[in-house]
């Protein structure tokens, strides 16, 4: 446990410093059109490889792939340290993404292995929380402490020791069990996770291309390559033994509702962790730090709200109410961040994160949970491994669509201004939302338009307030997703928390 807790750490350490530093790291490498794909791309390989090592785990155990991902994470972060533009940035955040996927389709599935009673499970899902709740405890300080201090580069650097520690305690305690008994190799569905890929990748790109340029030819030529390969994944599935996504899980009606629920939860969580930073930063003007410490409550919380959740729902006749609760905290929260200004006091916005944190902490142990304890044992990597695979896709679709709102809008704000002002030159250097945030080229930019006539504080003030704007409303989308899934959480069955223990092969 002590091994599978530090394999936490080590993504929600990366999850929360990665997210506090990234403005700043916009802005040193330049290249803000590729501020979402440093999200995006360690989402798509991730959600790639999430249920397909999820699937080879519960056939061959899942001990050698945790060891794998991990030396695969840590050294993918050690060349996202040492990127020198955006573009091999999102290549190693790719790679990353990779290792981030195996570690999640097998290292949080080790839990139910070990503790295949659901109740007990709870009571020890209080170590993984407590873990998790220190990374993110110390996450976006840390994060915005070591860019202020140290540069952007740490916080990537920050994974080696974690990763070390993790190594050491999986190779040596973790035990090798497997849950399926099986002759011979196992086809792996390679034809299944090429069509994953090519499905959320154009996807993805659609996402990406349509609210900058519109309904071009090659956007609509992506959703359809997207659609086509979606129908042929779900049609070759249905016919392919050891299908990596199988089809039979989705007709189960209360896993359905769960999957649905967890596509909506990564939409919202995922807006806020990225677009809450960018915010505080570049639309109220406050240092990386600040912004870490604002920002800080958010994922503290989610530990407060999981420990506080697993004494709660073993306890209540209905263990769904706290989905509904989970979900009315987070629409709270992103409500609160549309209605920030830059004059609210620090306390308040740190209440609407702390409402958002406790909103996650009981929604996202509970999918996990319910969707563990409905689909059996034979099927418990895979499950686990598709709850988190659609967080991610989720995730995404929601860094994606608010990402490419928010520019849209920015640029669409800045332009108008610069043209009431007859200063349409400037939008080459206004037109970035980085500007906003690197203090050396704004004062560079405003002895520019000095010069020429222009003011420029007025002009970075206006771009300044066109950034909260957009940011506003694209969380307000999150908002709305968020009370979406308050109405879908109807479609979730009653789940019954019982004790039961099933037989488990020890592989070495």
């Amino acid at each position: 446990m002590l091994g599978i807790s530090f394999v936490t750490m080590l993504v929600a350490l990366d999850q929360t410093v990665v997210g506090t530093a990234l403005p700043t790291i916009v802005a040193e490498l330049k290249g803000f059109e590729l501020y979402a794909w440093v999200a995006t791309s360690y989402l798509l390989t991730s959600v790639i490889t999430v249920p397909i090592f999820g699937r080879l785990g519960d056939y061959y155990g899942r001990k050698p792939f945790v060891i794998a991902s991990i030396v695969l994470f840590t050294a993918a972060s050690v060349l996202c340290g040492a990127a020198d533009d955006m573009l091999f940035l999102v290549l190693a955040r790719g790679l990353q993404g990779i290792g981030g996927g195996m570690l999640v389709g097998t290292a949080f599935a080790c839990i139910p292995d070990l503790f295949p009673d659901s109740v007990i499970r709870l009571r020890w899902q209080v170590l993984m929380s407590s873990a998790f709740g220190i990374a993110n405890a110390v996450g976006p300080s840390l994060g915005g402490f070591l860019t202020q201090y140290y540069g952007w580069r740490s916080v990537f650097y920050v994974n080696l020791p974690v990763g070390l520690l993790s190594l050491f305690f999986v190779w040596r305690f973790l035990p090798h069990l497997r849950h399926v008994a099986h002759e011979g190799k196992m086809r792996l569905d390679w034809p299944g996770a090429l069509l994953i890929a090519v499905a959320l990748g154009c996807l993805q790109l659609f996402v990406e291309l349509l609210p900058k340029h519109g309904v071009t030819w090659t956007a609509a030529t992506l959703l359809a390559v997207s659609v086509a390969s979606a129908y042929g994944l779900w049609q070759w599935e249905k016919r392919f033994p050891q299908a990596i996504l199988p089809v039979d899980m989705f007709r189960n009606p209360s896993l359905a509702a769960l999957f649905t629920l967890a596509v909506l939860g990564g939409f919202t969580m995922f807006s806020l962790l990225f677009y809450a930073p960018l915010l505080f930063q570049g639309g109220f003007g406050m240092s990386p730090k600040d912004a870490g410490l604002v920002i800080t409550p958010l994922v503290v919380f989610i530990t407060i709200g999981s420990i506080a959740n697993g004494r709660i729902v073993s306890r209540i006749r209905n263990p769904n109410l706290m989905l509904y609760l989970g979900f009315t905290c987070m629409a709270l929260s992103c409500l609160g961040t549309v209605i920030a200004t830059r004059s609210m006091p620090q306390w308040m916005l740190m209440a609407f994160m702390m409402v958002g944190g406790l909103g996650l902490g009981f929604v996202m142990p509970n999918l996990t949970i319910f969707a563990q304890q409905t689909a059996g044992r034979e099927h418990l990597g895979i499950a686990t491994a598709l709850l988190q695979s659609l967080r991610m896709i989720g995730g995404m679709i929601g860094t994606a669509l608010t990402g490419t709102l928010i520019s849209h809008m920015y640029a669409s704000g800045v332009r108008s201004v610069l043209d009431r002002d007859h200063a349409s030159q400037w939008f080459v250097d206004l037109g970035d939302p980085q500007i906003l945030i690197n203090h050396d080229a704004q004062s560079r930019l405003l002895g520019q338009m000095t010069n020429t006539g222009h003011n420029g504080a007025m002009l970075l003030e206006a771009a300044r307030e066109a950034l909260v704007a957009a940011i506003h409303i694209g969380l307000a989308l999150a908002a709305v997703i968020a009370v979406v899934s308050i109405w879908q959480s109807r479609r979730v069955p009653q789940i019954k928390l019982q004790r039961h223990v099933e037989p488990t092969i020890l592989a070495d």
